[in-house]
């Protein structure tokens, strides 16, 4: 007890202290009450006007021990319900994951340009029964050991396993997750995916997805010589060269699908109006590590383009053994120049590359 009463009688210590607001506490009631009981007006002022400085001490005092908040990551990745991913900057949604276990695939959906609308589509605009499986922004492949998981169908599906990580920053937010392709009653291929987004000026982004496609340990897998598989995107309605009077562009200058058609690049470009005289578009960028580079596009002008990993030749995966690839969407406004388009996969060339062989934590 007498420790405790000198440490209350000992004067003002630093603020935040307990015997510090013990004083400040005593001396605002002491002063509140002194200013009810005092007839003399002007007084009454002055001690209502200590009293509320006595608060104002009292009250920073007491925040001068909370510890500094920190920034708020500009991108995030966050989790919502029904099994999907948003990915937003400041706030403002990008895109989002679907990832429930009742699809038939994971896909991305909406991919929002610089002008707040979707780049994207799900379905054909002319054919949505039989080509219901242009989800968007989707990863598939139409022979996994003679199984199509391409189509929508019993055959093969593309099973969500497990979210492994989220991560936010300032420049980039991403999700790793787990996969299992599989029929009714045997999973053929494992897969890893990294989604990632990344800022860039002038309210542009990119898309990076990659992927580890992994094997059994048991069998091998063989992925089919086919046009369709890995990565397909299904443009705006609007950004179609044929409903729209868009433009498709390689990086070897070729334009539209009669010429850009199953050529390998390392990109190809889908631009068009996604409103009256706005103009943006989507770079579908296959990436230099991937074993087929520079891969043949699939494009059509009714609005989609994909690359195309197996189209000259078959590839096996054997037991245990990985195969890594990365492929890169740029969001961006205008149609840009060529040498702009380059330039900017020429940083996609150089950003690093995750290793996803083994579980994210």
């Amino acid at each position: 007890m007498g420790r405790q009463t000198k440490a209350r009688s000992s004067g003002f210590g630093s603020i935040g202290r307990p015997d510090t607001v013990f004083v400040l506490n005593s001396a605002l009631k002491f002063l509140l009450s002194a200013a009810r009981s005092w007839q003399n007006k002007p007084m009454n002022k002055l001690l209502l006007m200590m009293a509320t400085f006595v608060v104002t001490i009292n009250i920073h005092g007491a925040d001068a021990n909370l510890p500094a908040p920190r920034p708020v990551p500009r991108m995030q990745a966050v989790p919502l319900p029904q099994d999907q991913i948003s990915f937003q900057r400041d706030g403002v949604e990008l895109a989002r994951y679907y990832h429930a276990t009742n699809q038939f695939r994971p896909f991305v959906y909406p991919v929002i340009g610089p002008s707040g609308r979707s780049l994207t589509r799900m379905g054909h605009p002319h054919d949505p029964q039989s080509h219901k499986h242009h989800n968007s922004v989707w990863i598939s492949h139409q022979s996994v050991n003679g199984v199509n998981f391409w189509e929508d169908g019993p055959a093969g599906r593309i099973v969500h396993q497990r979210i492994e990580k989220l991560e936010d920053g300032q420049d980039e937010a991403f999700a790793v997750v787990y996969n299992a392709w599989q029929t009714t009653n045997k999973i053929l291929l494992y897969e890893r995916r990294q989604i990632t987004v990344r800022t860039l000026p002038r309210e542009e982004w990119v898309l990076i997805l990659d992927i580890n496609l992994e094997s059994p340990k048991n069998e091998p897998v063989t992925l089919g010589e086919t046009a369709f598989g890995i990565i397909g995107v299904r443009m705006a309605r609007s950004i179609g060269v044929t409903d729209g009077g868009g433009q498709i562009r390689n990086s070897e200058g070729d334009v539209n699908e009669a010429a850009v058609f199953r050529k390998p690049a390392k990109w190809v470009d889908y631009s068009g109006n996604i409103l009256t005289g706005v103009l943006e578009g989507i770079t579908l960028m296959d990436h230099p590590a991937n074993f087929n580079h520079p891969a043949p596009f699939h494009v059509r002008n009714d609005g989609w383009m994909g690359a195309c990993l197996t189209f000259q030749g078959a590839r096996r995966i054997e037991p245990g053994n990985h195969l890594a690839l990365r492929y890169g969407l740029y969001v961006h406004s205008g149609r840009p120049p060529l040498a702009q388009i380059q330039e900017l996969y020429d940083n996609f060339v150089k950003w690093p590359v995750p290793d996803l062989r083994k579980p994210q934590k």
